[in-house]
């Protein structure tokens, strides 16, 4: 089994056959890890958060959960889960995220950027990006307003969260860009495949 990095604030994609396992693993620490799922034979269905919650009854994801595409078909299962605490609310962050909420942080062009140019070469485009699975990302939400904050992430150096794959994938993934997200530090993150 090969460890791959991605460095800071950059991203990649690569292919993932069902039953295949993804580790993703933290490092250094306090680092995010936007995932993004496509079937492989048809890109159009994508992993979707509005699906999952609905199906989970809940926003906190974690070992046993399953991941469900547009179509309401399982796309990855978490198996184990080091942190315990990721985001399937936020959308990855961009150009714009920079420009509309950082006053002082020159422009990046962000997970959405990064990831864009990965899967560009499977034929995914800007457009059919959708909402990312945040591993390892920290966002609170208050049960009475719905008012929700980015804290820093709960994950330690080496911690991992790992994923069976339900069907043959495209994964794009990515070490987060934006400050908020990663503690005010960009680092890198680590997988590896197996199986």
């Amino acid at each position: 089994m090969t460890h791959h990095r991605i460095d800071p604030r950059s991203g990649t994609a690569f292919t993932l056959d069902k039953g295949q396992k993804l580790v993703v693993i933290d490092p250094e620490g306090q680092q995010v890890a936007d995932l993004l799922a496509f079937n492989r034979d048809d890109v159009r269905e994508v992993i979707s958060n509005g699906r999952t919650f609905d199906y989970a009854d809940t926003i906190y994801l974690t070992t046993g959960a399953l991941l469900y595409s547009n179509r309401s078909n399982p796309m990855l299962e978490i198996i184990e889960d080091e942190v315990g605490r990721h985001d399937f609310l936020l959308t990855p962050c961009s150009k714009d995220t920079f420009a509309l909420l950082y006053e002082n942080e020159p422009p990046h062009r962000g997970c959405f950027g990064n990831l864009a140019a990965a899967l560009a070469p499977f034929g995914i485009e800007e457009d059919d990006i959708p909402c990312a699975f945040n591993c390892f990302m920290n966002v609170p939400v208050d049960g009475a307003s719905g008012r929700f904050s980015v804290d820093p992430p709960l994950s330690k150096a080496g911690d991992r969260l790992m994923l069976e794959a339900k069907m043959d994938l495209v994964i794009g993934l990515t070490a987060c860009s934006a400050p908020k997200s990663n503690a005010g530090s960009f680092k890198p993150i680590d997988y590896r495949i197996e199986g």
